[in-house]
């Protein structure tokens, strides 16, 4: 348990991957190309930010939908799949509507009713964000949607964690930024917010010598940051 004084007071959640399933896209991928589902949303995803990362360290910058998209017919010449226009756009609508995890809705409204703030923190763009969160039914949960379309990086670059303290009004160690990507705990870390490592998949921990506040394996765990008294 950390000490009162050092307890967050606020929560930050990363978006994909973390509340949204970006594999749940699987499903309608194996339904068009079955016994390949699996494989191109796993290696739409590991591009997608892939090319994230690549723009960020290189100063460019283009939308994260667009890289979403480059992600997507990247995976689908990889797995030499025929990616017609119709089945990109059904993916990229999917994409926009990803499943939420389960316990997300209880550990929002449990964290609102203990007076939390709680507030998303992501690559995504606005509109990807504000369509995911209305799909999931999370729009009264979840206030504010932060994109780092803001400042035209994407994280792990400090700038982008650094929108979380300025909305906020608190310092980074007051706020709790909750990611289930293990290299967007370590930068969090880095930057000095309170971190947990939703690790769902139990994946070994970045050995950078570096580790997240806490380590959990569901968004459950949030709630042991802000006991109900």
């Amino acid at each position: 348990m950390l000490p009162k004084t050092q307890s967050p007071e606020a929560v930050l959640f990363d978006a994909y991957g973390t509340l949204f399933d970006v594999y749940s896209v699987g499903l309608l991928a194996e339904q068009l190309f079955p016994g390949r589902g699996d494989a191109l949303a796993a290696l739409w995803r590991d591009k997608q930010i892939e090319y994230a990362r690549l723009l960020s360290m290189s100063g460019r910058y283009r939308p994260f939908w667009d890289l979403t998209r480059a992600g997507l017919r990247f995976a689908a010449l990889k797995l030499g799949l025929a990616l017609a226009r119709e089945a990109e756009d059904r993916l990229m609508n999917q994409y926009r509507h990803l499943s939420a995890f389960p316990e997300n809705r209880d550990v929002l409204a449990a964290l609102k009713a203990r007076g939390i703030r709680a507030g998303i923190l992501s690559n995504g763009d606005p509109d990807m964000l504000a369509v995911a969160v209305k799909s999931a039914g999370f729009a009264e949960l979840l206030d504010p949607l932060l994109s780092a379309d803001a400042v035209q990086r994407f994280k792990t670059d400090p700038v982008v964690y650094a929108l979380g303290p300025a909305a906020f009004g608190l310092p980074a160690k007051k706020i709790l930024f909750v990611s289930s990507n293990g290299w967007d705990a370590i930068g969090a870390t880095w930057f000095g917010f309170t971190t947990l490592w939703v690790n769902r998949a139990g994946a070994p921990l970045e050995q950078l010598d570096t580790e997240p506040s806490r380590i959990g394996s569901s968004l459950r765990d949030v709630l042991s940051f802000f006991p109900d008294s």
